[in-house]
């Protein structure tokens, strides 16, 4: 990874902005292979307000979220030059299992590599990690198409 990922070049990279953005850095950045990304978990993000009180837990489909915005930057990156303006466009997930809640003070880490490249759809497979312990892990499908 030659060019540093903070959370400035992220907000370049992607249209997402707070409370939505869930990449905070990234750890390693291998285009057209793979990414590795970071989110830190805080009692501060908006949805802990009602999931659930008392209970705070991540919700699943914002991890997803996490890791489709984490395959997106390393598709961006990947895209030639002259795609790489281009939206990325969340198509699909399969083979999704949540196998641990994630709660304030967690750090997730998500690991996202290729497995297939067409045109203009890639397909990723994931998994995201607190403590090197695997609590969520798909396949999602990306498009990138015009902004």
């Amino acid at each position: 990874m030659k060019k540093a990922y903070d959370i400035q070049r992220i907000m370049n990279l992607l249209p997402h902005r707070y409370p939505f953005i869930m990449i905070d850095r990234i750890l390693e950045l291998v285009p057209g292979e793979k990414v590795v990304a970071l989110k830190n978990v805080t009692i501060n993000e908006p949805f802990f307000q009602g999931h659930f009180p008392g209970n705070p837990i991540m919700p699943g489909v914002l991890i997803i979220e996490a890791m489709g915005q984490a395959g997106a930057l390393l598709a961006a990156e990947s895209l030639p030059g002259e795609q790489q303006d281009s939206l990325i466009y969340f198509m699909s997930m399969d083979k999704v299992k949540f196998r641990q809640p994630v709660v304030p003070g967690d750090q997730l880490i998500f690991e996202m590599k290729f497995l297939k490249k067409r045109a203009k759809v890639f397909k990723m497979s994931g998994v995201a990690l607190v403590d090197g312990k695997r609590v969520v892990e798909a396949e999602l499908m990306a498009s990138f198409g015009e902004k």
